[in-house]
């Protein structure tokens, strides 16, 4: 387990562009990926109001190098850094990582370093002016997860993940979520 999550021993790798993982990529998991709009209510339409917010891990530390070169922060300085098991009735669904810079908390008046178990698809949609800036890729091999998340969850299974970087009032945010196999089976 890294200092700075409880999801990840080292950071996952990332591809910029989506040519040729198509055909790697399970159909079924496309719509997940690929979706624009909130994953939470996307989630809570596809599996009812059970949807439930696991918080894992929630810490002021530097983000990984790669997250802090993407929202082009110094990557020696805190982000609130916050990680969830999105599940169902206790299923795991989905495995989330945000990182929210002070100046994005700042301006959206303190509301993102308040979730707790609220999820923060319920808040960042909420925003008219939200902005989308960049989506990226990538499948991680089980070696990547911290040893209990390995053990608990992933079992040794590939997991596809998307990460995207968002702007409320031109002050971004990172969010990464991986799909876990019982939301597309």
């Amino acid at each position: 387990m890294s200092d700075n999550s409880v999801l990840f021993s080292q950071s996952p790798r990332w591809m910029r562009h989506q040519h040729g993982i198509g055909n790697k990529l399970p159909k079924d998991l496309e719509p997940w990926l690929y979706e624009s709009g909130s994953l939470t209510k996307k989630l809570r339409s596809h599996f009812g109001g059970h949807l439930g917010v696991k918080l894992i891990y929630q810490r002021w530390k530097p983000a990984f190098i790669n997250e802090s070169r993407l929202l082009q922060l110094n990557p020696e300085h805190f982000q609130l850094i916050r990680e969830v098991m999105l599940h169902v009735d206790g299923k795991p669904l989905v495995l989330a990582r945000t990182i929210l810079p002070k100046a994005t908390i700042k301006i959206a008046q303190r509301n993102l370093s308040h979730l707790g178990a609220r999820p923060l698809g319920e808040v960042i949609f909420a925003y008219p002016d939200l902005e989308k800036r960049q989506r990226q890729i990538c499948y991680t091999q089980a070696n990547i997860w911290s040893a209990s998340i390995q053990s608990e969850i992933i079992k040794a299974q590939p997991v596809w993940g998307r990460r995207t970087v968002y702007a409320i009032h031109q002050q971004a945010l990172l969010v990464a979520e991986f799909f876990l196999p019982a939301v597309y089976e």
